[in-house]
């Protein structure tokens, strides 16, 4: 199969389940809201700093390292290294979450109090800290197929993973509910264990049965010493760049509802406004990034492969679409959401701020979802050091605006330091790879169609919209669904249509 048709099947794949998986969790964070409520969310949100602390600890770096020296034995036909590779990484990776899932449990009531400066996060951090060697193993493993080409290992074991986490969710706030049990935010944190030990099991499970089938070469080409200084020497970096960004996304995030209290708020109101923000309204503007997500996981062993070949043109082709194509989604997504943002808020969440945070957020759209992709490229140019660059100062302005705008302006502040970040990081990004590779843009297919393409489908939309009206008056979840649907599918056509003429015109003038 074509390297091309390999990326566009694992995308699909991974998107496909990114979608489902996504669509799972954006009901569960209805069900959450409205259990455990705006200030659990927040409580709750609140952890996941230290959560993403852990895991850049003991996974990131080596889940990459994995799938990027996994591609390169196999472009050579060395399935032996291959295998060696994910032996040594996971040996790795389990180690290091042993330790740190011991440290976490241990000082859990030092970092909710002092670090976190919320001491009802002591037991979350504690039921937490047992997901860490769970989320090691499934990570190495994943990285291990990423590096294959292979994603539908990985996608399956995320949808387990979404499954069994809300599932058992549920299954506890039912049991809860018979009881008379008060529901808290550790009901949220304990479907976290539950779905990432599932996925481990699945992933350990599968890859077993999958050696078990395949033979392996007797004869090892290179010493595991060599395969563990490798892993080393490129996870190294990669970690200690994702720990100082955790650090720096820690330092943000704690200091949002301490800076709303600097503002004026009570601690209820700014756990509560920081929970709509992170746990109702970032969630859905990151929702389209199921698929941009899946073109990153597919894009860095390919652009490491072909780097490896000196297969310039590929990666120059492979940029330039990433960019058009980000920009068509991002496009799109800014005027769904600034089309539906309020119904969204108060149909779906009930709360009339998430419907005003994802009004401000959309504009950030087209940048989020580049800046994904082209930070995965950069990484699989091993210009790890740039990625980390570009994300540090990104963050440097949020942290600015959190410090200087929150107290000033609200919230509002910081959403302010959102949008301008993202488009720092977006040019930064392009910026450096046309430094290294002469990129070529056309500001009509990536910009000029896609708006002209939105600008038609939404007025569309608002016809459909007026004829469900004056049939059954105002409908809820199901009427923004179906007119998302029309919003979508006339985008689609209309850009095929402007694709067609373009191309016909072209023609005719050669």
């Amino acid at each position: 199969m074509k390297k091309k048709h390999i990326i566009i099947r694992g995308t699909i794949i991974l998107t496909i389940t990114g979608f489902i998986t996504r669509i799972i969790g954006f009901f569960y964070r209805i069900f959450l809201s409205r259990t455990i409520g705006a200030e659990g969310m927040g409580i709750y949100q609140l952890i996941f700093p230290i959560y993403a602390m852990c895991f850049s600890l003991t996974s990131a770096g080596i889940q990459t390292s994995i799938s990027r020296f996994v591609a390169a034995k196999i472009a050579t036909g060395d399935r032996r290294a291959a295998k060696d590779i994910l032996g040594i990484g996971l040996f790795i990776s389990v180690g290091l979450s042993a330790i740190v899932s011991f440290v976490l449990y241990l000082n859990a009531d030092f970092i909710a109090i002092h670090i976190l400066d919320e001491k009802r996060c002591c037991d979350l951090l504690r039921i937490l800290a047992f997901t860490i060697p769970f989320g090691a193993i499934h990570s190495c493993i994943n990285g291990y197929y990423y590096g294959l080409k292979k994603a539908h290992l990985p996608a399956t074991s995320q949808l387990v993973e979404q499954l069994v986490r809300v599932g058992s969710s549920y299954l506890i706030f039912l049991v809860l509910q018979e009881k008379n049990l008060p529901v808290t935010p550790a009901l949220a944190v304990i479907g976290i264990i539950l779905g990432e030990f599932a996925a481990m099991l699945f992933c350990v499970t599968s890859i077993i049965g999958s050696f078990l089938k395949a033979s392996i070469p007797p004869k090892r080409t290179t010493s595991l010493k060599i395969h563990a200084r490798n892993i080393l020497s490129l996870s190294i970096p990669l970690t200690a760049n994702r720990v100082l960004l955790n650090i720096l996304q820690s330092v943000e995030a704690i200091m949002i509802p301490g800076k709303l209290r600097n503002f004026g708020m009570s601690v209820s109101e700014s756990l509560s406004v920081y929970g709509v923000l992170n746990g109702m309204a970032l969630p859905l503007i990151l929702f389209p990034s199921a698929i941009t997500n899946s073109v990153s996981v597919m894009l860095l062993p390919t652009i490491a492969e072909a780097q490896a070949s000196g297969n310039n043109n590929l990666i120059s082709r492979t940029i330039q679409n990433t960019i058009k194509y980000c920009l068509i989604l991002g496009i799109f997504c800014t005027g769904a959401f600034l089309m539906f943002g309020p119904d969204i808020g108060n149909r779906v969440f009930g709360n009339e701020l998430a419907g005003t945070f994802i009004i401000i957020l959309c504009w950030i759209c087209p940048f989020l979802y580049l800046s994904t992709t082209l930070n995965s490229v950069i990484n699989g140019l091993g210009k790890t050091s740039s990625s980390f660059f570009h994300n540090t100062i990104g963050l440097g302005i949020r942290i600015l605006f959190v410090f200087w705008g929150i107290p000033r302006y609200g919230i509002i502040g910081y959403l302010w330091g959102l949008l301008v970040s993202e488009l720092v990081i977006t040019f930064l990004s392009i910026f450096i790879l046309h430094q290294y590779i002469k990129l070529s843009f056309s500001v009509y297919d990536c910009i000029v169609k896609p708006v002209f393409a939105l600008l038609l489908s939404a007025g569309g939309t608002f016809f459909v919209q007026s004829l469900l009206l004056r049939l059954r008056g105002t409908g809820g979840i199901l009427e923004i669904l179906i007119l998302l649907c029309v919003l979508c599918v006339i985008y689609i056509i209309l850009l095929f249509i402007f694709g067609s003429l373009s191309t016909n015109f072209v023609r005719r003038k050669t």
